[in-house]
């Protein structure tokens, strides 16, 4: 699963675990690497965190070819509502656009669902570091200090609730962020194969880790 190609036939779907965390200086976004085409792993290499603009990214879970092409859709809607009003598209502007476009999504008349959800995270000048949960029915709500979307995250949001605690350091979120992952991977089938990590900080959205996992699923 790239941001650059179609799924088969359009219609694979991903088992997933995604984590957003909040911390003092930043925010961190983690997703396993699978994605699975009903019992089958169809890729061990799926990229499910995309950075969608120099301060913002997301990650995915759902209907494949729906989310690349929302990410796509909502990485140029940055840039010309940017254009548009003369300044910095918000995080809370661009989470909006987005929660919009996947409302539509799923209420459009198709013999395939748009089922897709975005853990949405960024930074801007006017309320810092922020993050929202698109939810698939295009629903959004902020994230108030972590979150995890997909097949796999009951699990780590159990990692979550015993690890998180307030004010963690970029360092701290992403060995959280990790440990909620592969917390997830022991234990969902449909999720699995390594993990991706993205930070966000006042430097901007960068890939800082990319991990190959080995599980027994």
């Amino acid at each position: 699963m790239t941001s650059d190609n179609l799924s088969k036939e359009g219609r694979m779907k991903t088992g997933t675990t995604t984590v957003c965390v909040k911390c003092k200086d930043g925010i961190v976004l983690a997703a396993d690497k699978r994605a699975t085409a009903g019992h089958m792993i169809a890729d061990k290499r799926a990229k499910k965190i995309h950075i969608v603009s120099d301060d913002m990214a997301l990650t995915i879970a759902g209907m494949v070819s729906d989310a690349q092409l929302l990410t796509k859709l909502i990485r140029a809607e940055i840039k010309l509502k940017s254009l548009r009003v003369d300044r910095s598209t918000t995080v809370k502007e661009a989470a909006n656009i987005l929660a919009g476009m996947n409302y539509n999504n799923i209420r459009t008349p198709s013999m395939v669902p748009g089922i897709v959800g975005f853990l949405f995270a960024g930074h801007d000048e006017e309320k810092g570091f922020t993050a929202y949960n698109i939810g698939i029915d295009g629903s959004i709500s902020e994230i108030v200090d972590y979150e995890s979307d997909g097949s796999g995250s009951p699990f780590a949001l159990g990692a979550l609730e015993n690890l998180y605690k307030k004010d963690l350091s970029i360092k701290e979120g992403v060995e959280i962020a990790t440990r909620a992952i592969s917390t997830a991977l022991q234990r969902d089938s449909a999720s699995g194969n390594g993990l991706n990590v993205v930070t966000i900080t006042k430097e901007g959205a960068k890939l800082i880790l990319e991990k190959d996992i080995e599980t027994k699923l």
